[in-house]
């Protein structure tokens, strides 16, 4: 929010945010607008101005584990196992969207163009916080080099969470999903 909006502006961004915080950790990515707009003491148009789209909300919401994803692959970037770190992180990543309601879908493509962070700055900064990652363990030869993307495994990892966020036990079971998409369908040598 610009710096030079008027001190009840600021105020109204700081509480809508606050309460959309509790509605989509409560709710999901489909907490109503309306809603939040009563819970923060606003009309639905002081929302609409201040997050245009659900989707901006939505980030907004998401923003600070969004960072907190970004800082954890810029720490696991020099590990020695390089596939091993990619993998910590994407293990990271499905864990945090399933407990945080609200960021698979905000890291999910919205289909708004041909590159799948278009207009979606959650996954722009997660997959260029990834690209290192990836891009080592394809050196390493750790990870096969067939023009796997971070968008493609973003992709997975929102599936994976989308899927299974109405089983009785959500993380467990996208845990397994991921570990299974890791590795493969082939039998173990």
């Amino acid at each position: 929010m610009p710096d030079g909006q008027r001190a009840d502006a600021r105020r109204n961004h700081a509480r809508i945010l606050a309460v959309a915080e509790q509605e989509v950790a409560a709710h999901g990515a489909d907490a109503s607008l309306e809603q939040i707009a009563r819970t923060a003491g606003v009309g639905s148009a002081t929302v609409r101005r201040h997050f245009p789209t659900r989707r901006a909300l939505l980030e907004a919401v998401s923003r600070q584990r969004i960072d907190a994803l970004c800082a954890r692959a810029h720490d696991l970037a020099d590990a020695s196992d390089s596939r091993g770190a990619l993998l910590e992180w994407l293990g990271e990543v499905v864990a945090y969207s399933v407990a945080a309601r609200g960021l698979a879908a905000a890291l999910a493509y919205d289909g708004a163009g041909s590159d799948p962070a278009h207009g979606n700055s959650c996954s722009a900064a997660v997959e260029e916080a990834a690209e290192p990652l990836l891009r080592r363990a394809v050196r390493d030869g750790a990870v096969a080099a067939d023009g796997v993307t971070v968008a493609d495994l973003i992709t997975l990892v929102v599936g994976i969470v989308l899927a299974t966020e109405h089983y009785p036990d959500p993380a467990a079971q996208a845990d397994r999903l991921f570990r299974l998409a890791v590795a493969g369908l082939a039998p173990r040598p």
